[in-house]
C-alpha cells in the first residue's frame, strides 16, 4: 500500500549517505545480488528437501528428525544474510521496493513462511504444501518486484 507516508520515508532514505553510496558503488547492488540470490537458493534446497521428506515423496528412508537436523540449521542460518542483503538492497533503492505492493505481498509471505517453518512438526503433510506454496511464492514475488 503506497501511503504519502511511505513516499516521504522512501525519498528521505534514498537521499542518506548510505543509500548514496549503495546507489553510487557499480558493484555492491550486484555483488549483493549475487549473494541474495544464492541465499535463496539454499534456503530453498534445504525447504524443499525437507518439505519432500514429510510428504514421503524423497527421503522417506531416513528418520525426519535425521532429515531436519540436517537441513533446518540451513534455513535458520541463512535467514538473516537474506535479511542483510535485502536491507542492502533496500537501502539503495527504497521506492522500488517499499512502495512496490509485490514486495509487501512478499513480506507477508515471508512472514508465514517462516511460521510455518517453525512450526512444520504438527500436520506434516499440510504444512509441507504450504511451506512449498509460500517458499515458491516469495520467489516468484521477489522477481516480479523488477517489474510491477
Amino acid at each position: 500500500m503506497r501511503t504519502q507516508a511511505l513516499d516521504k520515508f522512501c525519498s528521505w532514505l534514498e537521499q542518506t549517505p548510505l543509500s548514496q553510496a549503495i546507489q553510487s558503488a557499480g558493484w555492491v547492488v550486484p555483488t549483493v545480488q549475487t549473494i541474495h540470490i544464492l541465499a535463496i537458493a539454499a534456503v530453498m534446497s534445504s525447504v524443499l528437501m525437507l518439505d519432500l521428506r514429510l510428504l514421503g515423496i524423497f527421503g522417506a528412508d531416513q528418520p525426519l528428525a535425521r532429515v531436519t537436523s540436517r537441513f533446518r540449521p540451513v534455513i535458520w542460518w541463512t535467514l538473516p544474510i537474506l535479511l542483510a542483503t535485502g536491507v542492502v538492497m533496500i537501502i539503495g533503492e527504497p521506492a522500488r521496493s517499499l512502495a512496490n505492493p509485490v514486495f509487501q505481498l512478499k513480506m507477508l509471505l515471508i512472514l508465514a513462511a517462516i511460521a510455518v517453518t517453525a512450526a512444520f512438526h504438527k500436520g506434516p503433510r499440510i504444512i509441507a504444501v504450504v511451506s512449498l506454496s509460500l517458499w515458491v511464492g516469495i520467489v516468484f514475488a521477489g522477481r516480479w518486484i523488477a517489474y510491477y
